[in-house]
């Protein structure tokens, strides 16, 4: 089993500084490949000052042809560096959401659920736009250095001009980043309450998408289309509102650069006026106040992108730090299938008390359907052994001191509710592909008409929830994956409610034929099943009414009668 990491990160600031300790390397290199990019787009007004200064006024052609030379260098180290140095970021940037993706998705599939209080939908966005947003940072970091390259080398350039030009970069600099560092908190703070409204929606629109039949059938539809409606409404206007800030962010970043710029570039013009400062260096001045525009733009959008990456790894951190809502044992089952239930008190249970033998088939007629739910949910370790009364053992051994991976292989509960996943029918009745039992699984639950019916066989396609599948199939198709897995003990619940009454009748005696020797309990008020196992215990109000077999209870429980008979 997967247990959680004592090291995993416990908050958004450790996430982020994770993300940039394993990539330290490729952010190196792509910050040292964007400086260069930096250096040489601020470099080429410096050199266009130069020529101005030195090959034009001298009228010297060797000077010019070296001249055209270095700013020929200077195109290609500008080229070449963008390139190959978004090449790198970007590779690590999808790496490392492609990482922080399998995590998320890790917490949801081991074995012991995390106390996290998050639909599917919700945790399907930390696990795409989340993860993405969050692995932003190794893009982030680097250009926010490289642009500061640019800023720290057009200042130097201009203080040699004259040291009035150096110190206005600079402070203009300062001042720039001071004001736009309030304003992406607020971006900050907006954007993790867009990201949760979305995953609200999210997580609504799953929901429907699962129940949309059972809608259909009783006309909610339209109550339920008004629900989503009004959870994705409060998404877009959070989102308008996120939109509007951003609006406002970037237009005051634009407008303090562009004030920044005309600043240097006035000021510079009244040296030359003044010759203060050469036609040349009022040339380079020029220049790179045109040419500084697009570093420290991108130097003032860095705060927000960090602001972003922190909302998005907090909202990560719910689920990565989450505790697990039991702590399993270690120990794995015995050999053998005996299955001992003793005085389970839990929901609609009242001290459930009975034992099945290894290599039995028992089958429990339920009156009360969350009595049955109840009880395959324990059984199937969904409700954590200390949240109920009494004790489950297997093979002897309680519940509580075995690993969770180590039953679900021992024994295998089957909901009457299993999911159908796209694929195929081969890949839904054995995902590991290891089974040596598939052929007589698919003969036992009577699926052999379904695969019949397609010229791939087996290898026919199943669409997401088995949407290409009738009721009853999908049903066939889930037994067939249950037989498949040919655990020691299997518990089935109404595995056959969807079938006609002959396919009803051949599938329990197949059950009984296929899984003789090995342990078998079904929950179910099928005659035909009911009249396949060994004994029938009588589940009431909780607890254990009667037991024997099933003609021997219809001829002496008029209660059992009425309820199973059809």
């Amino acid at each position: 089993m997967t247990t959680p990491d004592p090291q995993r990160p416990r908050r958004g600031a450790d996430i982020l500084r994770t993300a940039l300790r394993r990539n330290t390397g490729a952010m190196t290199r792509g910050t040292v490949l964007m400086g260069l990019y930096q250096a040489g787009e601020t470099a080429f007004p410096i050199a266009l000052g130069l020529i101005v200064e030195h090959s034009l006024q001298e009228r010297n052609l060797g000077s010019l042809g070296l001249s055209i030379g270095a700013l020929a260098v200077i195109i290609t180290t500008v080229s070449l560096s963008w390139r190959f140095g978004m090449r790198v970021l970007q590779e690590a940037n999808t790496t490392e959401a492609h990482r922080w993706r399998v995590q998320v998705a890790a917490c949801g599939l081991q074995p012991v659920a995390r106390d996290v209080d998050l639909k599917s939908g919700e945790v399907l966005t930390i696990a795409t736009e989340d993860a993405d947003q969050t692995a932003d940072i190794i893009e982030v970091v680097p250009l926010l250095i490289s642009s500061l390259v640019a800023v720290l080398v057009a200042a130097i350039a201009l203080g040699l001009a004259d040291i009035r030009l150096g110190l206005l970069v600079i402070v203009g600099t300062v001042a720039i980043l001071s004001v736009l560092s309030v304003m992406s908190k607020r971006i900050g703070a907006g954007t993790q309450e867009q990201q949760a409204r979305v995953a609200r929606a999210g997580a609504k629109v799953a929901d429907l998408i699962t129940g949309l039949r059972p809608l259909h059938g009783f006309g909610g539809n339209h109550a339920a289309f008004a629900s989503y409606r009004k959870v994705s409404t409060d998404a877009k206007h959070q989102a308008i509102t996120v939109a509007k800030v951003n609006g406002v962010y970037a237009g005051t970043a634009l407008a303090l650069n562009a004030v920044l710029a005309a600043a240097v570039t006035l000021t510079a013009g009244w040296l030359a006026f003044d010759r203060q400062i050469t036609i040349g260096e009022l040339v380079m001045a020029v220049g790179l106040a045109q040419f500084i525009m697009e570093p420290l733009k991108l130097f003032s959008e860095m705060p927000k992108y960090v602001m972003m990456a922190r909302a998005s790894a907090e909202r990560m951190a719910l689920v990565l730090s989450a505790p697990p809502v039991t702590v399993p044992g270690t120990e794995r089952p015995a050999a053998g299938g005996d299955l001992e239930i003793d005085c389970v008190r839990y929901g609609a249970l009242r001290k459930l008390k009975f034992q099945v033998a290894a290599g039995e088939f028992v089958a429990i007629a339920a009156y009360q359907p969350r009595s049955a739910a109840d009880f395959a949910s324990i059984l199937a370790v969904n409700i954590p052994p200390h949240a109920y009364e009494g004790a489950v053992r297997v093979s002897g051994q309680e519940l509580s001191d075995l690993a969770i991976e180590a039953v679900r292989e021992h024994m295998l509960v089957n909901p009457y509710d299993a999911e159908i996943f796209a694929g195929t029918l081969r890949t839904n009745i054995d995902p590991s592909g290891t089974s040596r039992m598939v052929p007589e699984a698919v003969e036992a639950s009577m699926l052999t008409d379904v695969v019949a019916l397609h010229r791939e066989g087996l290898d026919h396609s199943v669409r997401d929830r088995g949407a290409n599948l009738s009721g009853g199939q999908r049903q066939r198709l889930s037994l067939a994956r249950a037989l498949a897995a040919d655990t020691e003990v299997l518990v089935l619940h109404d595995p056959t409610t969807a079938v006609d009454a002959v396919t009803e009748q051949l599938i329990a005696r197949n059950i009984a034929k296929m899984r003789r020797g090995r342990t078998t309990v079904v929950i179910t008020s099928s005659p035909a099943v009911l009249d396949a196992a060994d004994r029938v215990l009588v589940l009431d109000d909780g607890v254990i009414t009667a037991e024997d077999t099933h003609r021997n209870l219809l001829a002496t429980d008029e209660a059992y009668c009425v309820a199973v008979a059809r």
